[in-house]
């Protein structure tokens, strides 16, 4: 018997794994577009530094952590030298991070400092994934890690960013889930085709839609966790909406909700995110439950927290339970336990609890 020694990560389809990134690349390019021709410049330099930077450092990083043995500076020039470089770095270390460079990029507003790109592409790749040893080893999502770091760290300089955004378009606010009066100001259709402020690749449903469209039909990515993570956040928001919250003078209960699920960033990230097969459960209830926990993040986090939109911290936090996940469901992989769809549904009901309770001013 022959053994084949091949690198992480590692897929049980009839489809490679070099595939399956050309067809996220594909199904984020409609976005991609719709971001440079609706922000020109500002959406060109941010893209640009983002990937340059993840693509950059993730070859630095490889060269450290694979560095052979004895291997001198001077040998990479010599053809023996760049042969072992080569069996080192594949094609796939050039298209992962091209991937977490574009939904990193496509997460910030254009026109955004430099700086803040950089940072953030920089701390994603390293912190967020060649530290754990690089591809399809990473615990979590490198484009969720980077936004969450520069957010925390550069919040007013990103806000800045989409008020300069909010101004070429000669609108007055950032984003269309900060205020009311936003929500007054656009209508369900601008929201569907794009024509709103925001995070350069969230604020076109219909494109992103198509991007997920694309990749369910070519299934490079797994429709279970978008599906958990979708059902549990529009479930949730409806309890959020008829409880109160979104609600706004003359404008009915239906767009209410409507307005809810298709502002922010939900859609991106159940699409481009969630769906990312090294930082979720590789089990089957175990990606529905990873996406339920996600998208109930979400909900809670933007009636309960200080800021308008959770999608990537809630998706980092579900990074941290996708190893529990696996682990409790060990010699399951493919059933659905009823025991854990009973403990998945008084989780809902609780969660819808908790919200209704604290739109309406009770217990929480």
């Amino acid at each position: 018997m022959k053994l084949s020694f091949k690198t992480s990560p590692y897929i049980r389809k009839n489809v490679s794994v070099s595939r399956m990134m050309l067809d996220v690349i594909i199904a984020l390019m409609p976005v991609t577009i719709f971001a440079l021709v609706q922000n020109k410049g500002g959406a060109i330099s941010v893209l640009l530094i983002s990937i340059l930077t993840m693509v950059l450092f993730e070859l630095i990083s490889i060269f450290f952590i694979k560095w052979p043995k004895d291997f001198k500076f001077r040998d990479l020039f010599t053809k023996e030298g760049f042969l072992k470089v080569k069996n080192n770095y594949t094609i796939n270390n050039i298209l992962a991070p091209i991937i977490s460079g574009m939904i990193f990029a496509l997460t910030l507003p254009a026109y955004c400092n430099w700086y803040v790109v950089f940072i953030g592409a920089l701390f994603g790749i390293i912190i967020g994934k060649m530290v754990f040893g690089g591809l399809g080893q990473n615990i979590f999502n490198p484009a969720a890690t980077g936004r969450v770091f520069v957010a925390i760290c550069f919040g007013d300089r990103i806000n800045e960013a989409y008020h300069l955004q909010g101004s070429y378009d000669a609108i007055a606010s950032a984003t269309p889930l900060q205020t009311n009066l936003a929500q007054s100001q656009y209508s369900l259709f601008d929201l569907f085709l794009g024509n709103v402020p925001g995070s350069m690749g969230e604020v076109s449903t219909l494109l992103i839609l198509l991007g997920a469209l694309y990749l369910f039909i070519r299934r490079s990515a797994d429709l279970r966790a978008f599906l958990g993570f979708m059902l549990s956040f529009m479930a949730l928001t409806f309890v959020a909406v008829i409880s109160g919250f979104g609600k706004v003078e003359g404008q009915s209960l239906f767009d209410t909700y409507l307005y809810q699920i298709m502002a922010g960033g939900a859609l991106f990230g159940a699409t481009f995110m969630i769906t990312d097969p090294v930082t979720s459960p590789v089990t089957k209830f175990g990606r529905v439950l990873f996406g339920v926990i996600a998208g109930s993040l979400v909900v809670l986090i933007r009636i309960s927290g200080a800021l308008p939109e959770g999608v990537v911290f809630s998706i980092l936090i579900a990074n941290t339970l996708a190893p529990t996940m696996d682990y409790l469901m060990r010699g399951r992989k493919h059933s659905y336990p009823w025991q854990g769809l009973l403990i998945m549904g008084v989780y809902l009901i609780l969660i819808g609890i908790v919200i209704s309770s604290k739109v309406m001013g009770g217990w929480f």
